[in-house]
């Protein structure tokens, strides 16, 4: 018999939830029916989720249970209680493990053949406008270069993302429409959810007083944290993707080199939103702070992978208080007791 332990991991979300769910449509075809639970590591026993496992029901004649934040299972009981269900698992119980991270606890990473785990690398930048383009036609749609390029500067960079998107205008426009860039301006734009980019985004409003950014941004991290989806570790690979390309703006621009639209393009800063918006944040953040930024996240990155999801909202608010009011500087202490 095949094992029904499944580990699917890494940032690229759109393939990895089309892999989850072709396991789920196999299960169906095969009992008829199956009972499904999507279920968070940080909010469940793993004991609990066994027992689903191996409680049968005299209607649906199989159970399926998606166990995201995977990377959180680590204690020795834990990952003895999922062997232990293997040794005697039934056929009519499936365990699909989920991780936004690149790997989980190697014990438990050794419990799944390796035909039933995959890594979902992140889609290279340079191919995820032509992976947007074929998705919108073989949705009856097609965009103009401009309007692709700001979709790609509005959204995530994972294919989910960008399929959430692109059924705003599936939904606002009819089959056949050429999506313009004033089109992504006002539906996009506009009403996007918060994110780290746009937590970026009120980060680095010049106009407003680190006081006040900070508290915007205090704000917008409550409201992604609150969201299932967005997990620490990538809001953190957000805000650095961002920190990143601000450190690549002041170097392309450094002397005082002016660039036009088109060299910018060639730079990666390829719609007018994108490069209006690094051309704000170089006025709070200079290059050398930039490289302080990254390394915070960094160091909180490594903080919150090590100490768990306990403390988490707590570092990650204290690393906004560092990025925007001390531009990178560290905290004088920590004190979590």
């Amino acid at each position: 018999m095949a094992s029904p332990l499944y580990l699917y991991t890494g940032p690229e979300i759109g393939n990895r939830n089309d892999q989850v769910e072709s396991i789920k449509a196999s299960l169906v075809k095969k009992f008829g029916d199956v009972d499904n639970y999507l279920l968070y590591a940080s909010d469940s026993k793993i004991e609990d989720i066994i027992a689903k496992l191996q409680t049968e029901s005299l209607f649906i004649p199989a159970t399926c249970v998606v166990l995201r934040e995977a990377e959180l299972i680590k204690k020795k009981d834990e990952i003895e209680l999922i062997s232990t269900w293997l040794k005697g698992a039934k056929e009519t119980g499936t365990l699909i493990l989920v991780s936004d991270e690149i790997s989980v606890d190697s014990k438990l990473d050794k419990l799944v053949p390796k035909e039933n785990k995959q890594i979902f690398w992140a889609i290279d930048e340079s191919r995820l406008g032509s992976w947007l383009q074929n998705y919108l036609h073989k949705n009856g749609y097609s965009a103009e270069p401009d309007a692709i390029d700001s979709i790609l500067d509005l959204t995530e960079n994972n294919t989910e993302a960008l399929r959430t998107e692109c059924n705003r205008f599936f939904l606002c426009f009819p089959k056949g429409h050429l999506i313009s860039e004033s089109d992504v301006e006002q539906l996009l734009a506009h009403n996007r959810e918060e994110s780290a980019f746009t937590l970026f985004d009120a980060m680095s409003m010049p106009n407003l007083s680190a006081s006040q950014r900070l508290e915007d941004s205090l704000a917008i991290l409550q409201k992604i944290l609150l969201t299932k989806n967005n997990s620490p570790v990538m809001i953190l690979a957000g805000l650095a993707s961002c920190f990143r390309k601000l450190e690549l703006w002041h170097s392309i621009h450094a002397g005082g080199v002016y660039l036009d639209d088109f060299a910018l393009k060639t730079k990666g800063f390829t719609s007018k939103t994108a490069r209006t918006q690094y051309s704000r944040a170089s006025r709070i953040w200079n290059f050398g702070q930039c490289a302080a930024i990254l390394a915070a996240i960094s160091t909180t990155d490594s903080e919150i992978r090590s100490s768990g999801t306990t403390l988490q909202d707590t570092q990650l608010s204290i690393l906004l208080y560092e990025i925007i009011m001390k531009n990178g500087g560290r905290v004088a202490k920590y004190d979590f007791s």
